[in-house]
């Protein structure tokens, strides 16, 4: 009987324990919730509807093409020089990027020209362009240009009348190798505002500053050494002349 205040009293500690134990967990505040941060989307560029580079087959030898080229748009619309152009024999190898015939790099200029070498004589050719790391420019297929005959006819022009606004000229052209020239073409590219108004004994074909003239049906076929012209009266608002010419069939 003496024990049972002390059952009695361990009994209520330990009631008062559990309680207070109890108590203690009801009045702890509630653990933070971490609400995740949605990741902040980056910035959409948005580039204009313009070609990222442009190119022109602006001269052609026996086995060379000159092409002009400027990158109109900087990354990540465009590209950075230098840049690779490429030649191909076909379209169709263009478009697939197949069998590439020869290619060069540019130099460090956004604008400027690229002359490529080792090409067969009389052979059209189609350029494209590409970063030297691979990255392939999907929109220009330029051509096809074609580079001339060896020495099969040279072109040489002579100012015949001139007037404010425009002047007349007479382009010769003479069979220069040892086979008969069975038609014939002459290039050129203006340097200003230059434009045909008319051509006799030729068909002229002009694409912005680069003309072509070809044979008209009757003077085509010359024998070695042998030669004609043609003629044209030109637009232009500086002084009379004709650029270097090349000729070819």
């Amino acid at each position: 009987m003496f024990r049972m205040p002390g059952v009695v009293l361990a009994a209520a500690t330990l009631t008062l324990a559990t309680w207070a134990g109890a108590a203690g967990a009801a009045a702890a505040p509630p653990a933070a919730v971490q609400t995740p941060t949605p990741p902040i989307p980056s910035p959409t560029v948005a580039c204009p509807p313009a070609l990222p580079i442009w190119g022109q087959v602006t001269a052609t030898t026996a086995t060379s093409l000159t092409v002009a080229y400027t990158m109109l748009l900087s990354p990540p619309c465009g590209y950075d020089p230098p840049m690779q152009v490429l030649l191909f024999t076909s379209r169709e190898d263009a478009e697939q990027w197949r069998n590439p015939a020869a290619q060069a790099l540019t130099g460090p200029e956004r604008n400027g020209t690229v002359a490529i070498g080792g090409l067969t004589p009389n052979t059209d050719y189609w350029f494209r362009f590409s970063e030297p790391d691979g990255n392939r420019d999907p929109y220009v297929i330029g051509g096809p240009a074609r580079t001339t005959d060896q020495s099969v006819c040279a072109a040489t022009a002579t100012v015949d009348n001139r007037w404010p606004g425009g002047f007349t000229a007479t382009v010769t052209v003479r069979a220069s190798g040892s086979e008969p020239v069975q038609g014939w073409r002459v290039a050129w590219r203006w340097p200003g505002d230059e434009r045909i108004q008319a051509a006799w004994n030729g068909v002229a074909e002009a694409s912005s500053a680069d003309v072509v003239v070809r044979n008209a049906s009757y003077n085509g076929t010359l024998t070695p050494g042998a030669s004609t012209t043609f003629g044209m009266m030109v637009w232009s608002s500086g002084a009379a002349g004709v650029p270097a010419l090349t000729c070819g069939r």
